[in-house]
């Protein structure tokens, strides 16, 4: 197996700290008050370097900084990493760089200076818009600072930013859930993440789980919202991503087409296509202070190339979130793989109408859409 052309190339960057670690959060985020930026963009710029074969002369076309709370990057630091990265990659002339962002004052100060060092995409982590929901899930926001953050983004040159909303939340209603989405609207976001709060391991939600929703409300709530959010133009791309004019998340496509990415920062993921035909996944050192202790050793802390057989899964668990599926043919050029290779698992979803065929696409039914973990199981090597 050999690839005539690689997949399109993406860079996830990580910063690691926040100011208060919320309940509900399991991602690799660390709360400090303490944090050597300096060093750690040093590092992250070495960690880069020594990724940089994994490249094979493409041009990048994603940037996304992600955490933790990159926000709270000092903008000395952030200009430095923007320079750093740009001296030793090719950058698309329409890169989209994206940066989440938390709607606290201390962020929100800054939307102008990371405007003008290349950010061109803003993503706030807003959640809700009722503070008695901020205060549960642990926000150190109000409802007042989220609108006015939101302006200052759009002030400072943001016309293309992302919302990010939960639902299910605590004692939740319908209309509770529908009231955070018209509020959102009124700021007229090109995109909207709207996700339904589930409890991890290793969280504070739980050892300590909060009463959620019922079932039956969950369900009402879901396709409430998916009505304002229709009814306002936005369509749905993705299982909890909404856009509008077109202007849907570039780099979160590309993971779901299971394109490759460079990952750097602690903890971070990446996902690279070599042209002998091998797919790498590999993982970089989790702890802040220990992925900069070994930046004269290695980031890495696991490297696997995938086998034959986990490849399908592994396509699937991306493609199949997309509402527009994929092609056999995009499948084949993505893992290298023919299309025999999953057409009896195909037949079988086909036939109990969990998949369905529209045009060139496959993608899932509704009955598909709502066991979508169960589809893509099938594609899983035993």
């Amino acid at each position: 197996m050999a690839f005539e052309r690689l997949p399109p190339l993406s860079l996830y960057i990580h910063y690691p700290w926040c100011e208060k670690k919320c309940p509900y959060c399991d991602f690799n985020s660390h709360e400090s008050a303490e944090r050597p930026e300096k060093a750690y963009v040093e590092a992250l710029l070495q960690d880069l370097d020594r990724d940089l074969h994994y490249v094979q002369g493409r041009v990048v076309e994603t940037l996304f900084i992600g955490g933790g709370t990159p926000s709270l990057i000092a903008p000395e630091n952030l200009k430095l990493l923007m320079t750093g990265v740009a001296d030793r990659l090719e950058l698309s002339p329409n890169l989209e760089a994206t940066m989440e962002a938390n709607p606290g004052s201390a962020e929100s100060e800054k939307f102008e200076i990371f405007h003008s060092v290349g950010i061109n995409r803003l993503s706030l982590g807003v959640q809700s818009f009722q503070n008695s929901q901020l205060e549960r899930l642990g926000r150190i926001h109000n409802s007042d600072q989220a609108h006015e953050a939101i302006e200052l983004a759009k002030k400072a040159g943001f016309g293309n930013f992302n919302l990010d909303l939960m639902h299910g939340l605590p004692g939740q209603s319908v209309e509770n859930a529908c009231q955070d989405i018209e509020a959102a609207l009124s700021h007229r976001p090109t995109h909207l993440s709207w996700y339904q709060l589930t409890i991890e391991p290793n969280t504070v939600f739980h050892s300590k789980p909060p009463q959620l929703p019922i079932e039956d409300t969950l369900a009402d709530i879901q396709h409430g919202g998916e009505k304002v959010l229709s009814d306002a133009g936005f369509k749905q791309y993705e299982v909890s991503a909404y856009h509008q004019s077109d202007l849907t998340c570039r780099h979160n496509l590309n993971y779901w087409n299971f394109g490759d990415y460079l990952g750097i920062g602690a903890g971070a993921h990446g996902k690279v296509t070599l042209i002998n035909g091998e797919i790498v996944r590999y993982s970089k050192r989790k702890q802040p202070g220990e992925y900069i202790g070994n930046s004269e050793t290695s980031f890495h802390s696991q490297t696997r190339v995938l086998l034959l057989e986990d490849i399908p899964g592994e396509f699937m668990m991306n493609a199949l979130r997309l509402k527009t599926g994929f092609s056999l043919q995009g499948f084949e050029a993505a893992t290298g793989l023919p299309t025999q290779s999953i057409q009896a698992v195909l037949d079988k979803l086909l036939e109990k109408k969990l998949l369905q065929c529209e045009g060139q696409k496959i993608n899932t039914t509704l009955l598909g859409a709502d066991f979508l973990d169960s589809v893509t199981a099938e594609f899983l090597a035993d």
